[in-house]
């Protein structure tokens, strides 16, 4: 390979930068407005990068109660709820049909594979959902979306790659598949279930379809419909916060949005080092 020119360092520096610059403007816009107060705001027309008169009162409206720290708390549920069974599922049937000697594991496998390239559509779903009485539960936030198919092939492939003697040997000492699955398999899959843990995580709490769909009731709102309904939308967040509104009505939207990026921001440094490293493992062969 031959050795990059300066002026190629010098574009690719350049084009890094403009990209950083193009992610970072709103994102520091939207922290910045957080904590601004109303002569900021106006100051600003809007958007504040660095408010001269920082303030908590947006952040100490929202979580004085009401429907934005209601919604929090389902959304943190349904996302580890929602995680630990999608995992619980997926890991399961992955491990059962990556074994060769399982009947009907690939009927299966491509019954899965199939739902990748058709979708019912919204409707068939919806009534799904409601013959099956999951409408207006948390139950319809979680289930309709507990397996990826795109999930269980790579997993499926991680186990398959294993090397078949851990399992001989396994089996040898008088282990189960079940043993098998939870004291070789699991140890050494780490960084793919990490990377599976990460995208069901991500689903879950990024999801407000289905609820738009399947809640009827906005006391079991998440905290995407929130934000769709009093941010994208443009309500006013006056009736969704407990007592009397303090802070500026963008300070307040904006305190939501940073609430609602938050906890991925926070939870993906620490599964980065996983990302590459498991979806390469699980999708390559050899």
């Amino acid at each position: 390979m031959e050795r990059p020119t300066r002026m190629g360092l010098a574009a690719k520096g350049l084009a890094l930068t403009l990209v950083v610059a193009a992610v970072a403007y709103p994102l520091l816009g939207v922290i910045g407005t957080s904590f601004a107060s109303q002569s900021d705001i106006i100051r600003s027309a809007g958007l504040v990068l660095r408010p001269d008169h920082p303030t908590l009162d947006a952040y100490r409206t929202i979580f004085t109660g009401g429907v934005v720290t209601r919604a929090l708390l389902v959304s943190i549920g349904v996302t580890l709820v929602g995680t630990g069974c999608a995992l619980l599922l997926t890991i399961g049937m992955a491990y059962g049909l990556s074994r060769r000697d399982v009947v009907g594991s690939r009927v299966i496998l491509m019954t899965a594979l199939f739902t990748m390239l058709f979708n019912p559509g919204v409707i068939p779903n919806f009534l799904l959902v409601n013959e099956l009485g999951l409408y207006d539960t948390f139950a319809a936030l979680v289930m309709p979306t507990m397996v990826s198919a795109f999930n269980l092939v790579v997993l499926r492939s991680f186990f398959m790659n294993l090397p078949e003697e851990l399992y001989d040997a396994a089996r040898v000492d008088g282990a189960g598949d079940l043993r098998i699955l939870l004291q070789v398999v699991l140890p050494l899959s780490k960084a793919v279930i990490a990377v599976v843990s990460l995208f069901y995580a991500v689903t879950y709490w990024n999801a407000f379809f289905n609820a738009m769909l399947y809640l009827g009731d906005s006391e079991k709102w998440p905290l995407p419909m929130v934000l769709r309904t009093f941010v994208l939308q443009g309500q006013s967040l006056d009736s969704a916060v407990a007592g009397e509104a303090v802070a500026p009505q963008q300070s307040v939207q904006m305190a939501v949005l940073v609430v609602a990026v938050l906890p991925i921001l926070c939870v993906y440094p620490f599964l980065q080092r996983y990302f590459t490293k498991g979806v390469l493992t699980g999708a390559i062969k050899g």
